[in-house]
């Protein structure tokens, strides 16, 4: 500018422009939305995801699928923020390209997430769960075989009338004073933790009618790992015919030590017959398809805590070869099932999906898929980091990794460079792998809360009829 002489009798104006351009730039820069889409974008295969091809954003709707889909990955991550926040976000993202006129409501973006689909939200899941799959580190145990583990849960709904109709409250509350609740039946992977498929049912539906209805989610040489509930002739036959094998804990059954061929010590091969009572959730069709007995291998386990009583376990596979599947094996397999109960923690309490704030079953629905898609890309972050320094990726912490990701972010939405951006990724990863959670084997926690509640009366009737008055006596 100094060298057009045109020019000169202006630079004491434009010369103030420049400085306060590069303040909003700096400003602007602290947006942590659009890095999500850099760090995370290569995961993704869906087209409606990828970038329009000319590079320029204001040739794309604001609230786009594309754009929709990573604000709403972006709330999940920052523990269900309020939708609000979300669009202040995208205000300054938009705003690094010269797009200021973005309605500061929060209608328009409700009203994009109604319109995402469903279909892309669940091809998300799948991706999300093969890469972290990808990225994990590999165990021998179990002929390399995949490892997949299923747990039950409940969450809590907003109380509107269309979640009521649909998961309805339990019957011991009064209309009006309870909560819907939706029950849960989540497939995890056991090598990286990451969510496969979730499926949801109402409360008074039990997790095996709805894991059920995720056998197709399952592929020939699986091999599931379930809790007691499992233990039973029933499901383990269901396994096999998909060429699924199960291990599980025997819970009802009465083993008697001296049937069947002796293995090893307490380990042994002994044949179940079909009972004549046919569950609920299976039809005549399949119920008739069931052979009418099988043969499993039952073993029993101790598992020893420095400073507690031994405990033994009692444990029912269809893995029959003790010399390719050792009893120590199936044992570790099974014992490695209680992290994924960590993962559900991880979910309902650091990521906050304990309660659900869409007000329809479908906007529901669409909430759990992005949660769950938030916490594979977690997931997938820790196993990244667990590969590359050659730590075990089960003492990252979940919400160690969240947290640094969250300020990884900020740091990167300020960086110039992509070799700095990259460097930035390169700590994050270094640190997680040298921030490494105690050595806990068998840890549990109790399922006790020790904060008292105020001591506020019970709301036993609808809001709307509630009234306080002096003595409270209609809230006894």
């Amino acid at each position: 500018m100094n060298n057009t002489p045109f020019f000169t009798p202006w630079l004491h104006l434009l010369a103030p422009m420049g400085q306060r351009a590069k303040e909003v730039l700096t400003h602007i820069r602290q947006c942590t939305l659009s890095q999500l889409e850099n760090c995370f974008g290569s995961i993704f295969a869906a087209a409606a995801l990828r970038p329009p091809r000319s590079g320029d954003p204001r040739r794309e709707r604001p609230y786009s699928n594309r754009r929709t889909f990573w604000c709403f990955l972006w709330q999940m991550l920052n523990e269900n923020t309020s939708c609000r926040e979300v669009v202040r976000q995208l205000q300054s993202v938009l705003g690094l390209h010269g797009v200021h006129n973005l309605d500061p409501g929060n209608s328009a973006y409700c009203q994009a997430r109604t319109r995402l689909p469903v279909s892309l939200l669940e091809q998300g899941l799948r991706d999300t769960a093969t890469a972290a799959d990808r990225q994990a580190p590999q165990r021998r145990w179990l002929q390399g075989r995949p490892l997949k583990a299923c747990d039950g849960s409940s969450v809590v709904l907003a109380d509107t009338p269309e979640n009521q109709a649909k998961y309805p409250q339990q019957k011991s509350q009064k209309p009006g004073c309870g909560f819907p609740i939706m029950r849960l039946s989540v497939l995890f992977s056991l090598h990286s933790g990451a969510v496969l498929q979730v499926a949801k049912g109402s409360h008074y539906q039990h997790e095996l009618r709805l894991f059920h209805s995720l056998h197709n989610q399952l592929q020939a040489n699986d091999i599931v790992v379930y809790d007691r509930a499992g233990g039973h002739f029933v499901l383990a036959a269901q396994l096999s015919q998909l060429n699924v094998d199960l291990i599980s804990r025997v819970l009802i059954r009465k083993i008697d030590w001296r049937n069947g061929q002796r293995l090893g010590h307490q380990d042994r091969l002994v044949v179940w017959k079909k009972g004549p009572l046919q569950p609920a959730y299976l039809t005549p069709e399949q119920w008739a398809a069931l052979p009418k007995q099988i043969t499993v291998r039952v073993l029993k386990v101790k598992v020893s805590r420095k400073g507690c009583r031994s405990q033994e376990l009692t444990l029912v596979t269809t893995l029959l070869d003790p010399i390719q599947y050792p009893a120590a094996e199936v044992a570790e397999a099974y014992l490695r099932r209680w992290r994924l109960e960590l993962c559900l923690d991880d979910l309902k309490t650091t990521l906050g999906m304990e309660t659900l704030h869409c007000l329809s079953p479908e906007m529901v629905e669409k909430e759990l898929l992005a949660f769950m898609i938030a916490h594979n890309l977690l997931r997938w972050v820790m196993a990244q980091a667990a590969r590359e320094h050659q730590v075990d990726l089960y003492r990252i912490s979940f919400t160690g990794a969240m947290d640094a990701l969250r300020h990884c972010a900020c740091a990167m939405a300020q960086a110039k460079t992509a070799k700095k951006r990259r460097q930035l990724w390169a700590d994050l990863l270094r640190t997680l792998a040298h921030d490494l959670v105690p050595e806990r084997p068998g840890r549990r926690e109790p399922r006790a809360v020790k904060r008292r509640p105020k001591p506020y009366p019970r709301l036993n009737q609808p809001r709307h009829l509630f009234r306080e008055d002096g003595d409270l006596s209609q809230c006894k």
